[in-house]
């Protein structure tokens, strides 16, 4: 409402302002220059009360009512304006009483809503709330603080009607600066807040006295913390340290808060009913707890087994006080990424004791295995791109994790579907400072790949923490012509791989049917797909990654590695050293491999269901990548001789009480064996990496599942393409070259179908025709993908025989 002033009084049909140019006057005059008149104005205003007898303007005290809304004022008026004490009626309900000045609401004043449910009762300025006040809102909260043209400004407190409240610095209605946010289940956080997020330096205490110091980013955890379990024996060092923090302003001081809410407190009467509704209650954003205690993220500490001293956090409730207090709970250092804990080390030495057992037989079983790769450090060519790579992947992930889990759409998929982020070497609002070069990030359709992570069971912090943590990246040597980058995480799970831009065009391409068929076949073998994104360098290339899963991460050793196309044109590698990291091809494979008649029906099956998809997709050139485990024959041997049972592909059954041994590294080197599993068996089975599918049966042992077994360890549950046991036949020659012979091993088999990102495109047509003026058209690999799939097939065939006794 605008407020009426001296010059305004000249004809303007404001309801809110009195107008000079009357057309009658009754007054009688007084002996203070005053006269008692009222005035009747053109547009139907009336004013009675209190004239200037020189100017006969409204002077002193009189009544003024609008014609047109019957808005009512009455109080004081000064040179025409409302100036003083005084009172303003709308049509509406809706009062304000208090002081005026110019013609504005101006100094202290109560303003009561049409409904009375919401007031505001404190300073005001030039219309608006400005100043100390207690604002009440409909639903019940109450804000009680300062106030600048009409936002919450400054220090206050914000107590909503559920009993959470908060009492510290606002700026433009929202929580920013420093305080503290209590929850009415007992959780509070005390720290740096930024457009009602936390945001900066904190610290979370939960109700059972378990806290967390650390820095959040817009409501997230992100960067390094301490957390403190419940009833944890915290160092005397730890607590004069944020009593440090209080004391150099990092943390909001306690005591200084309530000081200054009690300012306030005085000046403000909380019975007031209701206040102004126009700032509603919602804008100020907080994260809310869970109806639940939250339970923090649980995760292994780097080389050290938190699980067993930890048991259950905050909120498990199973434990009772008195069996935990004696207890001497791990102080843990953690590392988070935008909210997903990413990685976590103990501080206190406590429980590092009790895991020296675990270690030791982690290192034994790790001894004399040669890992693949160099590891990149300090100083090698692909650190900087390392370090790009990783802190790209912590901000996609960690942008795309608070999503509300969905179905994807059209519109998730393309070109378009991506985004990108600079990330300068100093750091911006959204990214952290580094010591990797200024680079730009592109990710491309992350909600399709976080689908797609979700489908084939990923954890997203398992996932940051694979390629993300502490360890650095190893990078292997191309097995290939592409002259593509590998870098394989540090825990073999992941594989990331170099793409040129046509095959980034043609994933995106196809990325909607392969999202179909892998979401259809459980049991796909193609190559599992977990991200694509793009580094771009300030001064360099462009790099283009796609995160694979690696078909060979397993606890057993992959003994011989082999990549068949079904082509014969360069594919030997007679020429090189030949170690358990050397990809053999076509022409160096010596072996037939006969599995279980059903399981060999399932995976012909599923190969040709593959390929077919794969030459729908106009793709040719890609491989079965095939690794095997030797499992010890005398092991076998030496244990059949108790309850055994024989499969039609004569591979040994053990019951479990004959396979169990207290000691698992002796028994690790020598092999596995399988056992049958009953229905009365709890061990836990691990059913390996990126496997949605369910376990095979046994067609030739009465549909009882079989599992592999490492003894003293958890089962390996037998998948397609996983863990699969196998007859292994190799055809040698004898030192005289005439006659040969055929060794037969027991193995266990790891399949997957890779390199699915090549077109048959003009290129590759070109490269057809000219191969086929010097070779056989039969025996080149780059050829139209009708027939590359028959071939393929046709060659998997003979590496998969039928067992003779089938």
């Amino acid at each position: 409402m605008t407020s009426p002033v001296a010059n305004d009084l000249q004809g303007r049909t404001d309801p809110s302002q009195p107008q000079e140019n009357h057309s009658n006057a009754v007054s009688r005059t007084n002996s203070a220059g005053l006269r008692v008149g009222e005035l009747t104005l053109p547009n139907g205003d009336i004013y009675y009360g209190t004239l200037s007898r020189e100017t006969q303007i409204p002077e002193g005290t009189g009544r003024y009512i609008w014609s047109g809304s019957s808005c009512v004022y009455e109080g004081e008026w000064r040179r025409g304006m409302r100036h003083g004490q005084g009172k303003t009626l709308w049509p509406s309900g809706a009062t304000y009483e208090g002081e005026y000045s110019a013609g504005y609401m101006d100094g202290e004043g109560t303003y009561v809503s049409p409904d009375g449910a919401s007031s505001y009762k404190g300073q005001w300025k030039l219309n608006r709330k400005h100043g100390l006040g207690l604002q009440m809102y409909p639903s019940g909260d109450m804000y009680q603080g300062s106030w600048i043209q009409g936002q919450m400004e400054g220090h206050g407190r914000y107590t909503w009607t559920n009993g959470n409240s908060y009492v510290g610095t606002m700026r433009n209605g929202l929580m920013s600066g420093k305080g503290v946010l209590t929850w009415n289940t007992g959780e509070s956080f005390q720290g740096n807040w930024l457009d009602g997020m936390m945001h900066g330096y904190g610290l979370y205490t939960w109700e059972d006295s378990g806290y967390y110091l650390g820095t959040w980013t817009r409501g997230f955890k992100d960067g390094s913390g301490t957390f403190y379990p419940k009833h944890c024996r915290v160092p005397t060092a730890h607590m004069l340290y944020i009593d440090d923090l209080r004391k150099r302003g990092v943390l909001p001081d306690i005591s200084t808060i309530l000081q200054q809410s009690s300012s306030f407190n005085t000046k403000a009467d909380a019975d007031q009913e209701s206040a102004d509704a126009s700032v509603p209650s919602r804008n100020l954003s907080f994260e809310r707890p869970p109806s639940k205690k939250p339970s923090l993220q649980r995760r292994w500490s780097i080389g050290v087994a938190i699980e067993k001293i930890i048991g259950r956090e905050s909120g498990a409730g199973s434990e009772t006080q008195e069996d935990m207090a004696g207890s001497d709970f791990p102080i843990l250092e953690r590392v988070y990424a935008q909210g997903v804990l990413i990685s976590e080390v103990v501080l206190n030495k406590s429980s590092s004791d009790s895991s020296k057992k675990l270690k030791r037989r982690q290192s034994k079983m790790a001894r004399d295995i040669k890992r693949p790769g160099e590891a990149i450090i300090k100083g090698h060519r692909s650190y900087d791109l390392m370090l790009c790579l990783q802190l790209g992947i912590r901000y996609t992930v960690g942008k795309i994790t608070p999503i509300q889990k969905r179905e994807v759409r059209a519109s998730d998929y393309g070109p378009n579907a991506s985004f990108w982020m600079n990330f300068p070497k100093k750091g911006s609002r959204l990214t952290p400072a580094h010591c990797a070069v200024d680079f730009k990030w592109k990710d491309y359709c992350p909600m399709v790949f976080r689908n797609l992570r979700e489908m084939f069971k990923i954890d997203t912090a398992d996932y940051m923490m694979s390629i993300c943590g502490s360890d650095a990246l190893r990078e292997l040597s191309s097995p290939g012509k592409s002259g593509s980058i590998f870098l394989l995480s540090q825990d073999d799970r992941f594989m990331i791989k170099t793409l040129r831009k046509s095959e980034v065009q043609v994933l995106l391409r196809m990325l909607p049917d392969y999202y179909r068929h892998v979401h259809t076949h459980e049991n796909t073998l193609v190559t599992k797909f977990f991200g694509l994104h793009r580094v771009k360098p300030s001064s360099g290339q462009k790099f283009r990654f796609v995160v694979m899963g690696n078909m060979f991460y397993t606890a057993l050793r992959i003994h011989r590695r082999f990549d068949l196309k079904g082509s014969s044109l360069g594919r030997s590698t007679d020429k090189i050293k030949i170690d358990e990291n050397t990809t053999l091809k076509d022409l160096d494979l010596n072996y037939s491999f006969y599995l279980e008649p059903s399981w060999r029906d399932a995976l012909l099956k599923q190969i040709e269901t593959d390929s077919e998809f794969l030459k729908n997709q106009g793709i040719m050139d890609y491989s079965l990548l095939l690794g095997f485990h030797y499992r010890a024959r005398q092991n076998l041997q030496r244990r059949a001789s108790f309850h055994e049972g024989i499969l039609a592909d004569k591979l040994a059954v053990l019951s479990e009480e004959d396979a169990v041994e207290e000691d698992s590294t002796y028994n690790y080197r020598e092999g596995l064996v399988l056992v049958q599993r009953g229905s009365d068996q709890k061990s836990k089975v691990d059913v390996g990496p990126h496997i949605r599918g369910s376990r095979l049966r046994s067609s030739s042992a009465c549909f009882e599942e079989v599992d592999l077994l490492l003894p003293g360890t958890a089962r390996l549950q037998i998948q397609l393409g996983v863990n699969m046991p196998a007859r292994a036949e190799k055809e040698e020659k004898q030192e005289d070259g005439d006659k040969s012979f055929r060794q037969v091993y027991d193995v266990v088999l790891y399949i997957g179908i890779i390199d699915i990102l090549q077109e048959y495109s003009m290129r590759k047509k070109i490269e057809h025709a000219y191969k086929s003026i010097k070779y056989n058209p039969l025996s080149i690999s780059v050829v139209e993908p009708r027939f590359y799939s028959e071939r393929f097939l046709k060659f998997i065939h003979t590496v998969f025989p039928q067992n003779s006794c089938d």
